[in-house]
């Protein structure tokens, strides 16, 4: 009951009505024990609710009148109709668990900083008895909550640190330590105040860098990170003729993880891998001044830059380590500390089977060839 409410007098009608509608309940009209004698309730189908009643589905919507009496005869009367049914909502997606989350900390001078971690220290440390049955890890502390916590506090201060411990217990050993000022592997000091500033590149590695189940963790714990995989995989997969997701989390000793050392599936494997990394520390505001790539990785790194659209980059790539798949076995390439003319002097002792691929600078030349002739 909603009592002098003068300019809003019906408002707390309406609201119990909708609700009435969108539980299919008729509610129970309240301080009736005896109806008034004034009506006689014998004729038309008008009646007291002297008890909640269902309100059942008839084909038709629901409809009800709301009566407002107001303060000076403001009176009005509305007509309610149920609304017309809708698809439920998609359920939420589930929660990011992030397996690390790093604890920002800083303060003006070291012992503000040291400070900061003991009341850290002590929040956490009394979130876990309190939260923890007795003899169990601490676990059940949010790392994530707190680290953005942390992380969305003012800029940092002339002393700063980060606790990268990826358990409970770790985190309180590292924020004791912090606290006492002791040098910890979970901690990470950060530049004093006047040596930041600079500016950020990334670089993407080339072939070589790969590895069976390489990013199968953030796959399954950041939905960024899988979408933009899947992303590319399905676009890859139309030029390779086969899952090369599968290939890139192919378990260690398998037929599948031996394919992806074959470079028309290494270079692919490659690009995906780290354009679905880019989105990810993208995604949590992490960007670059400068983008960087050796071999394949110049190709991450155009189609990032906006050079390549996704499709253009994807059917480069597969191309490219298609095409390099097919070179004759048992080559070589050595970097040799020479200048050009020096090696080339020495070439033709080797019966013609090598060349110069490359003049890195004028004293170190990359010569290319047989396997055997190269290492003679």
């Amino acid at each position: 009951n909603i009592g002098h409410s003068q300019a809003a007098a019906g408002v707390g009608g309406v609201i119990k009505m909708v609700m009435a509608m969108r539980h299919g309940i008729l509610p129970q009209t309240l301080h009736v024990d005896r109806p008034t004698s004034h009506v006689d309730w014998s004729r038309g189908a008008v009646s007291l609710l002297t008890e909640t009643t269902p309100w059942p589905e008839t084909g038709r919507p629901r409809r009800a009148g709301v009566s407002s009496f107001g303060i000076s005869g403001t009176n009005a009367h509305v007509v309610l109709e149920q609304a017309p049914a809708t698809e439920p909502e998609p359920a939420a997606p589930a929660p990011e668990v992030v397996p690390m989350a790093p604890w920002l900390l800083s303060g003006h001078t070291e012992s503000a900083l040291r400070a900061q971690a003991d009341r850290l220290l002590a929040f956490v440390s009394e979130r876990t008895a309190q939260s923890e049955p007795a003899g169990t890890a601490p676990s059940r502390i949010a790392p994530a909550d707190i680290g953005r916590s942390l992380a969305g506090a003012p800029a940092l201060l002339a002393h700063c640190a980060a606790v990268v411990a990826d358990d409970g217990e770790g985190r309180l050993r590292a924020l004791a330590a912090l606290a006492s000022g002791e040098e910890s592997a979970d901690v990470i000091a950060g530049p004093p105040a006047g040596q930041r500033g600079g500016k950020t590149a990334f670089l993407f590695t080339g072939q070589g860098s790969q590895r069976p189940g390489m990013g199968r963790e953030l796959y399954e714990t950041h939905p960024v990170y899988a979408r933009t995989l899947d992303e590319v995989c399905a676009r890859m997969d139309v030029h390779l003729g086969r899952s090369l997701k599968e290939l890139i989390f192919a378990e260690a000793g398998s037929e599948q993880a031996a394919l992806l050392d074959r470079t028309q599936y290494t270079q692919a494997a490659l690009f995906a891998t780290e354009v679905a990394l880019y989105r990810l520390v993208e995604h949590y505001g992490l960007t670059p001044d400068y983008l960087m790539g050796h071999s394949v990785g110049e190709l991450a790194a155009a189609h990032i830059a906006g050079v390549l659209d996704l499709d253009d980059a994807c059917t480069l790539v597969a191309a490219r380590g298609r095409l390099m798949q097919t070179a004759p076995a048992g080559g070589a390439m050595i970097a040799i500390e020479a200048t050009e003319t020096e090696i080339r002097h020495t070439l033709p002792t080797h019966h013609g089977h090598l060349d110069i691929a490359a003049v890195n600078t004028p004293h170190s030349t990359v010569i290319t060839g047989d396997h055997h002739a190269a290492h003679q």
